[in-house]
């Protein structure tokens, strides 16, 4: 579904991806974990278009049955074709209510039966939004906003949803249901992209993983496979 090839992103001067090469098939969830600064929420949002001057390849297998060439394509194009990130930090609009927001996230849709079916997924997944559907987002705990983020990203009705640190600032609780809720959206037949520094969570539900160290994948296999590997459990799981 997507393919990486020698990707490059600068920031400046300083090179946060280098040379990074992956591939993601369509209906698996991948993920990638590693430190602070290593490169994880760059790579994801070249993906997105949120990043000039990155260079390398993406190619990504549209809906049309076709394979199209994505990098430096703007964000809007990314989600016309299929591609939507719940961006670190929830980014929500805290004046907007519940509903409002999710509606931003249909902006590029114009099928108001599907919008209205999609809205009513998300609250069917996450049924404390429906209850606070009318109140602002900035009234609402961080776990709910971070509910509401995945809920917005899902209004496009991606094919390929990536996710941003979901589990951020979050008590144990609340990240358990988080990444329960990634599962359920991985079974309706999304394919999930996911970046996490909770790495023992994210290894649990992967299919397929990658270690990420300044810039550079160092180590890729099974989301079990890694939860196996010495190195993997010395570096981010404690031991």
């Amino acid at each position: 579904m997507l393919e990486i090839k020698n990707l490059d992103v600068w920031y400046g001067g300083i090179h946060a991806v280098k040379n990074l090469s992956m591939t993601i098939e369509k209906g698996e969830i991948a993920t990638l974990i590693g430190a602070n600064g290593a490169g994880k929420s760059s790579t994801i949002r070249a993906v997105a278009g949120l990043v000039k001057g990155a260079s390398g390849s993406v190619s990504y297998a549209s809906r049309d049955g076709g394979t199209v060439s994505i990098l430096g394509k703007p964000p809007e194009y990314m989600v016309k074709m299929g591609i939507s990130l719940s961006p670190e930090g929830r980014r929500i609009l805290p004046h907007l209510t519940v509903e409002e927001n999710l509606m931003l996230g249909a902006y590029s849709r114009g099928d108001k039966t599907g919008i209205a079916r999609d809205m009513e997924a998300g609250y069917n997944l996450f049924p404390r939004l429906k209850e606070r559907r009318k109140q602002k987002g900035g009234t609402l705990s961080g776990g709910e906003q971070q509910m509401l983020a995945v809920a917005r990203a899902l209004m496009s009705h991606p094919d390929l949803l990536m996710l941003d640190e979901p589990s951020l600032g979050l008590a144990p609780i609340l990240v358990e249901e988080v990444f329960d809720t990634i599962k359920k959206i991985n079974g309706e037949g999304r394919t999930i992209l996911l970046v996490e520094q909770n790495a023992f969570a994210a290894l649990k539900i992967a299919n397929k993983a990658h270690v990420l160290e300044t810039g550079s994948i160092t180590l890729s296999g099974t989301g079990s496979e890694l939860l196996q590997d010495a190195k993997v459990q010395a570096a981010y799981l404690g031991g």
